[in-house]
């Protein structure tokens, strides 16, 4: 991400009188590390419960992903990552003879280069043709193709929008598709608000160091002086909202310069910077917002301790 979006960004969120930064900066080498640890962590049930979910219903979920009378198809995936999950869903297609293209969806090209590097070597009967573009844009890109399109939004990435930007969303993915399409989403679900809370501040410490990262990452590309020792992660869930949300906090009362945005900060002792939202649904929440933004519930699978869902929604007409 160039320094100038990285500058503006933060001169603009640390303006604002509840300062905020967005989760997307998390990811720089450091932050993609430190979320790889929180994966395997053991409070932290989202990914290993989707790839249980997966495994256990990848024939259903492919049936109903793929067209009855066996065309070829596209299965687009927005936010691939390093693929894993969808690796499930890939084999388990060849496996069954499937004629489909896979079109993983990213803004950067190196993410795409590497797990098209990847599949090729795992997969080599594997069709990718990777897309660099915005989720929407690629989506417009590939509705002038013939055939179903499958598109797949795997993770709880759904529950890092705030609602308002999260029907946005949705709309604007559906505003392409066609009623012979197909949406995959992962869905996070409330359950007890202590797992909830436990999984976003961990006994060891990864998620704060992760959230922590984020001043590390200013101090070395904005020239930043933020000293660590003063600022501490802090977790928050909601019950009522379904909100999860992650906060960095000043100890004291402290400036903070950044040289390359000639800007400083004040902050007061126990002032909070707002880093990232993750959002808990219900399943009557999810239909509604899959109603509202165009779209009908096909099927609901989950895990037999429903802590995860994924649904796959078809466009109404």
């Amino acid at each position: 991400m160039p320094t100038s979006s990285l500058g503006e960004h933060v001169r603009g969120g640390l303006r604002k009188p509840f300062k905020t930064l967005s989760s997307m900066y998390f990811y720089d080498d450091e932050g993609s590390r430190l979320f790889q640890e929180i994966m395997a962590l053991p409070e932290y049930y989202p990914t290993r419960t989707e790839f249980g979910l997966l495994t256990e219903h990848a024939a259903a979920i492919c049936a109903t992903l793929r067209p009855a009378t066996g065309e070829p198809f596209y299965l687009l995936e927005l936010g691939a990552g390093d693929g894993l999950k969808t690796k499930i869903l890939l084999r388990h297609l060849l496996e069954q003879g499937a004629q489909f293209a896979y079109v993983p969806v990213d803004i950067s090209t190196a993410a795409l280069d590497g797990l098209s590097a990847a599949l090729q070597a795992e997969l080599p009967g594997l069709a990718v043709e990777p897309v660099v573009a915005d989720y929407a844009d690629a989506l417009t890109l590939m509705a002038s193709r013939p055939g179903r399109k499958a598109v797949l939004f795997l993770g709880s990435n759904i529950g890092n929008f705030l609602p308002t930007e999260r029907q946005a969303f949705l709309r604007r993915l559906r505003q392409p598709l066609t009623a012979d399409d197909r949406l995959l989403i992962g869905f996070d679900l409330q359950k007890d608000p202590r797992q909830i809370r436990a999984a976003y501040d961990d006994a060891q410490g990864v998620t704060a160091a992760f959230n922590l990262n984020l001043l590390r990452r200013l101090n070395r590309e904005l020239q930043a002086d933020f000293d660590l020792d003063h600022w501490q992660h802090y977790t928050d869930y909601d019950p009522i909202s379904g909100a999860v949300r992650s906060f960095l906090v000043s100890t004291q009362a402290q400036s903070v310069h950044m040289a390359a945005i000639s800007e400083t900060v004040d902050f007061a002792a126990w002032e909070m910077i707002h880093t990232e939202n993750s959002y808990k649904f219900t399943r009557p929440l999810i239909e509604g917002l899959a109603t509202d933004a165009g779209f009908t519930m096909q099927e609901f699978f989950t895990d037999p301790q429903a802590l995860f869902s994924d649904v796959i929604l078809t466009p109404s007409t």
